[in-house]
């Protein structure tokens, strides 16, 4: 099992790889805790995202769209979401290689939100978020491991 960080990582290249070609000009913040992942500036305007991995189930990505603090012993809110504080979700999908770019006036502020990729089984039509609408760009990330092999040594090595 990946170390989340690493995932993390992963959809943030994915996200920046893709804004890049979509013609953003992307900055990173300098140091930690910010409550956005990146800066987009389109020509007219800056815009904050905050990356995400989606988790492809039953036919949609879902992402995350508030932050847990459950964790920490002092919480006074278990959860926050982040309205207000960005303007958009980048989200990768390694499942679909998808990457979509979510305004954050798109999502109610929940817990999690779903981007559907397939068409419901219900043939339900309202109140469903189109992942097309928001796809800016396809990416392959996955991690193919490769057994690590001791260097070879040099003819004229001791």
């Amino acid at each position: 099992m990946e170390h989340p960080k690493d995932v993390g990582d992963r959809t943030t290249l994915a996200i920046l790889l893709s804004l890049r070609e979509a013609g953003y000009v992307v900055s990173l913040p300098f140091g930690e805790n910010m409550r956005y992942d990146l800066v987009i500036d389109d020509g007219a305007r800056l815009a904050r995202v905050q990356c995400k991995s989606g988790r492809l189930r039953h036919g949609a990505v879902i992402l995350k769209t508030s932050s847990s603090y459950a964790h920490h012993a002092s919480a006074i809110q278990p959860r926050r979401h982040y309205k207000g504080q960005i303007d958009y979700f980048g989200v990768y999908c390694i499942d679909t290689g998808g990457v979509y770019l979510v305004p954050i006036d798109d999502v109610a502020p929940t817990c999690q939100a779903f981007l559907r990729v397939a068409p419901p089984r219900n043939s339900q039509h309202r109140g469903i978020r189109d992942a097309a609408r928001y796809e800016i760009a396809r990416v392959d990330l996955a991690v193919r491991a490769r057994a690590k092999q001791a260097p070879r040594a040099t003819s004229g090595a001791r």
